[in-house]
């Protein structure tokens, strides 16, 4: 399956939050070498209850807005 996010770096706690046909991830890692891209697959694989290698970020690997498939 396929998702449109939308991911918010140095917020205080990470969550996942379903609005409007997309996701909303408030990370608190910042977006610095790829720490936020690993965090947000982190928080994926938690939320969804699948491993790590299900979760994919197709586009948008340097953008807030990204499209991440879960399989």
């Amino acid at each position: 399956m396929r998702y449109n996010v939308k991911v918010i770096t140095r917020a205080k706690t990470n969550r996942v939050v379903e609005e409007q046909g997309r996701l909303k991830v408030y990370l608190a890692a910042p977006p610095v070498e790829g720490r936020a891209n690993e965090d947000l697959i982190k928080v994926l694989t938690e939320h969804f209850g699948v491993k790590r290698r299900q979760v994919t970020i197709l586009l948008g690997k340097k953008s807030r807005n990204k499209v991440v498939e879960i399989r």
